[in-house]
């Protein structure tokens, strides 16, 4: 089973991850590697401090009119490689959408897009912008690039901004 999804009345833009790492899992929480530039990207384009805590990253999500949640409800993967995912079932992204104001959709990296195009698309009607990978195993991209990348993307949906 995933980890349950972080979204309010306010969230109007919905950031969605492939699967939680194994990191994650130790951690119960979201891009818990500590080399993952998910947390600091965030922080940046929102300019606020990184959160170091479960409680503060839920804030940061939150505060910023944002919803997280991965694709998968569950799969078979071997350890944190996403090219090994088999079985893969999706979430239940209908039941969010009923409950939050959801009306943009950001992948973070190809196989969430993949998956999201394949399964969830149907579902939302949404279509998805495909964002570079935050994972440590994207290492040709780096915080300065992915800044480049995510911040005309996502900041118009960030920071009270829409």
């Amino acid at each position: 089973m995933s980890f349950d999804p972080v979204f309010g009345p306010g969230s109007r833009a919905l950031i969605l991850g492939s699967w939680p790492s194994p990191e994650s899992w130790r951690q119960g929480f979201y891009y818990g590697h500590p080399r993952n530039r998910f947390w600091p990207l965030l922080a940046r384009l929102c300019a606020a401090p990184v959160p170091g805590t479960v409680e503060q990253k839920r804030a940061l999500i939150l505060q910023n009119g944002l919803a997280l949640w991965d694709v998968l409800e569950r799969c078979t993967v071997t350890g944190a490689a996403d090219a090994s995912i088999k079985d893969p079932v999706p979430v239940d992204l209908a039941a969010l959408l009923e409950q939050a104001p959801v009306a943009a959709v950001f992948c973070n990296g190809a196989t969430a897009f993949r998956l999201y195009e394949k399964m969830l698309r149907p579902v939302s009607g949404l279509a998805a912008v495909r964002l570079p990978s935050t994972s440590p195993a994207n290492a040709a991209w780096s915080l300065d690039r992915l800044a480049g990348a995510w911040g005309p993307a996502l900041g118009p949906w960030i920071c009270g901004r829409r």
